[in-house]
């Protein structure tokens, strides 16, 4: 009885997940966050940079780690209730300046729609 309830759990899961993170593969992302660890951290015991910690970042609203000194672009995006989804967060990695202009991120994003799918399905791995 248990295993069927932990196979329909897992399966309900795959159903609430977006596309893009289904199709992410969170080892390969894992090599991609390389390019994000100058100014990002993830993980246990994770600490604000030049950009916040990203531990939960799958599902929080922007701009809401304690203790981070956000641009006004992106604090504003926040009180407008903002929610990184997978789908957000796709976008914003493929154009972080178009996407929420004024934002003090300098890295110009992920241009392969495999690369960005990678890394939010790694990001994930840290709710």
């Amino acid at each position: 009885m248990t295993a069927k309830i932990f196979a329909l759990s897992l399966a309900a899961l795959s159903l609430a997940l977006p596309a893009a993170a289904q199709d992410g593969d969170a080892a390969k992302g894992e090599k991609v966050f390389r390019k994000c660890m100058a100014c990002h951290a993830v993980g246990e015991g994770a600490k604000n940079k030049v950009g916040p910690e990203l531990n939960g970042i799958v599902g929080r609203t922007t701009a809401a780690v304690a203790d981070f000194n956000y641009s006004d672009a992106m604090a504003a995006k926040g009180a407008e209730g903002h929610v990184w989804t997978v789908e957000e967060l796709d976008a914003y990695l493929a154009d972080p300046k178009g996407f929420i202009p004024g934002n003090k991120m300098a890295f110009a994003g992920l241009r392969k729609d495999e690369e960005r799918a990678d890394v939010i399905a790694y990001l994930a791995t840290f709710q």
